[in-house]
């Protein structure tokens, strides 16, 4: 099938050197699209800026902390007492986001808070914060120290890369909870007798709903990450892109994910945060953005997608979710989760959003900002993440 509009990567790059780029946010393209067709907005406009900004539990940072003297095989390291994965090489560590400051008191004061953890560690570090390093070894010819303590920042560590094997999920169940007591989870915490509802997607800006058959998404893509530049590295953990989707194409419940890689050094705090989930744990808020390039016509059309368009499921987390039933309570959209409310069982429930609306845009507009000024280039994927059964072109576009 043939696209009446064509464009290459490279195409785009070089009107960027140009300085000739057309860049707009994805809730500026809605308008586009609406106004003159998909057609014409593909020969308006060259990349789409998208973003979020929520909390991304599949995160954690690839730490080297560069060669002890004495030198140490470490087998256990803690950041200020967060414990890192030490099985990886001599100074090499895997810091996950969710792991527990030591001594935490957990859920046994329940609902726990968590006030401290590997994702606060990332945060303290990209901020430049003194973080207490402590490793222990078991002592060999080449590593014979056993014990290593010291105070460090970013900048004495050889490398701080931000690994993330499961971010910017596609799309994620609406939460509520039909028990009679209020209970504690990693969305948030749910009101006995369906009393809230809670949601965690920037909709309309999110990056794989303008994406939802990732035409363009792939290993090698370039991104905007916790206010630095950053990868997509693989598909993410859990991606799926073979779930029910809507006439539009995009899917009903979560669907693709990301894993993405960056350098901390270059990231800034207003981008990535510590998190601590009151009864559930600690994570990373992390912001993401993801350029579309506008190749043809059905990536104008994909991205004018909007809110009324993006639809979610609605699970019971107080007892189906935890003992894996899959009953529905219905399907909603993001207009309506964003109005404020939603009617369930001809109930008028409260939403709140777990992600925000409003640093996803700005992310949206820092990136296009990047692009503009020349300092952001967009990449080839090496290919494309795993793709879905159903995709053919053209087939959900209706310009």
């Amino acid at each position: 099938m043939e696209f009446k509009v064509n464009k290459t990567i490279d195409e785009i790059n070089e009107k960027i050197k140009r300085k000739e780029v057309v860049v707009v946010n994805a809730i500026e393209m809605i308008d586009i699209v609406r106004k003159h067709g998909c057609i014409e907005a593909a020969k308006k406009v060259d990349v789409v800026t998208t973003g979020t900004f929520g909390t991304m539990c599949s995160s954690g940072a690839l730490i080297n902390f560069w060669h002890t003297k004495p030198k140490i095989k470490a087998s256990k390291v803690w950041f200020n007492d967060v414990e890192a994965y030490g099985g990886v090489a001599a100074v090499d560590c895997y810091l996950g986001a969710t792991a527990v400051k030591e001594g935490d008191p957990l859920n046994s004061i329940h609902p726990g808070r968590f006030n401290y953890g590997g994702g606060h560690v990332i945060e303290d570090l990209i901020a430049g914060k003194k973080v207490l390093l402590r490793a222990e070894g078991y002592g060999t010819d080449c590593y014979p120290a056993k014990e290593f303590e010291k105070e460090i920042t970013i900048s004495d560590l050889r490398d701080a890369t931000l690994l993330n094997p499961r971010n910017v999920y596609q799309n994620y169940s609406v939460a509520i909870n039909t028990t009679d007591k209020t209970i504690y989870t990693y969305m948030g915490v749910l009101k006995p007798n369906i009393s809230n509802a809670t949601y965690s997607s920037a909709g309309e800006l999110s990056p794989l709903f303008n994406d939802p058959f990732y035409r363009t998404i792939g290993i090698g893509t370039r991104i905007f990450l916790g206010g630095g530049i950053g990868y997509v590295i693989y598909q993410g953990t859990q991606h799926d892109p073979d779930v029910e989707r809507n006439e539009r194409g995009l899917p009903k419940s979560g669907a693709g994910t990301l894993a993405v890689a960056g350098d901390m050094k270059q990231m800034n705090t207003r981008y990535i945060k510590g998190a601590s989930i009151l009864g559930y744990g600690v994570s990373l808020s992390l912001g993401i953005g993801i350029p579309i390039p506008i190749i043809n016509e059905e990536m104008a059309f994909f991205c004018g997608v909007s809110d009324e368009d993006i639809q979610a499921y609605v699970y019971d987390y107080g007892y189906d979710y935890p003992n894996k039933i899959s009953k529905t309570y219905g399907l909603v959209t993001y207009k309506e989760l964003k109005s404020g409310t939603i009617i369930i069982d001809g109930k008028e429930v409260p939403t709140t959003p777990l992600s925000s609306y409003y640093m996803a845009l700005e992310i949206a507009e820092e990136l296009k900002k990047w692009i503009l000024d020349g300092k952001f280039y967009l990449t080839n994927p090496a290919c494309l993440i795993g793709q879905s059964s159903d995709y053919e072109p053209l087939k959900y576009v209706k310009c």
